[in-house]
């Protein structure tokens, strides 16, 4: 039993030294190359997010395959074990945990549902939102203090519960497709909404684009590259019309955003 464990550790291990990035897995189509970012950016950030070994399916959290399996890989980050990170927390969850990894503090802010700016500094500082009803309020000092993980993981599980694809939608910015790049969304607000986001860019000589999406869903699912039905395939090509379709929801091709920087 012991070398059991052992063995699945040290499997465990091998995996994530040799996990494979979005951009080693997906190289662009044929005439088509990767558009590189500074290496600091968000953009190179998810470019360079590790994936599940290839097959793997995407798990709800409460560990039973989803139904509808509509990806091309997954992400590989943890889930909790609660339905809580949805579509939107996903796409909040990966914004904070780069600006965690840099330690810029400071920037991880996100907006609750009934519009109260939460910044993560607030909770290092030992601050925590008290909630009654659709009233909140800081209690000052009483809680843990600090930047480490554990502080880090007790914000996002509040963001996770009192934010959505509205609060989302209401700080970021409206942007041109022209303009596209990692990190970037498609999102309708609402309950339900839905949201999906860029991970990867790619163009051709003659400036055509394309990139890769990326989604969480209801309940609470592993995030994962989508697919689509054309020859291109993860790659999506900029929406001409006035909708966006993608596998599990159709967005009007305006509702456009991206994150301030």
């Amino acid at each position: 039993m012991r070398f059991g464990i052992c063995f699945s550790i040290f499997f465990l291990l091998i995996s994530s030294i040799f996990s494979e990035s979005i951009q080693e897995r997906f190289q662009p189509p044929n005439g088509y190359s990767r558009i590189s970012y500074p290496k600091e950016s968000f953009s190179t950030y998810l470019q360079n997010f590790p994936l599940k070994p290839k097959g793997s399916p995407v798990f709800l959290f409460n560990g039973t395959k989803k139904q509808n399996q509509v990806h091309e890989a997954v992400l590989d980050f943890p889930l909790l074990g609660t339905d809580l990170i949805q579509c939107a927390d996903a796409v909040m969850k990966l914004r904070a945990e780069y600006l965690y990894s840099r330690k810029e503090w400071e920037k991880i802010t996100f907006t609750i549902s009934n519009g109260m700016s939460v910044p993560f500094s607030r909770f290092a500082k030992g601050d925590r939102v008290v909630v009654k009803g659709n009233k909140t309020s800081w209690k000052v000092g009483f809680a843990k203090k600090g930047t480490n993980r554990d502080v880090f993981e007790s914000y996002l599980q509040f963001i996770y519960n009192y934010a959505g694809t509205i609060s989302l939608k209401s700080e970021l910015k409206k942007k041109q497709l022209q303009d596209l790049e990692p990190g970037d969304v498609w999102i309708q607000a609402g309950s339900p909404g839905h949201v999906v986001m860029v991970v990867d860019k790619a163009q051709s000589k003659e400036g055509n684009t394309l990139f890769l999406l990326a989604q969480s869903y209801m309940p609470s699912q592993e995030m994962h590259i989508l697919k689509n039905d054309t020859t291109n395939s993860p790659w999506f090509a900029l929406p001409q019309g006035e909708f966006f379709a993608t596998p599990e929801w159709e967005f009007m091709t305006k509702a456009f955003y991206g994150f301030n920087k």
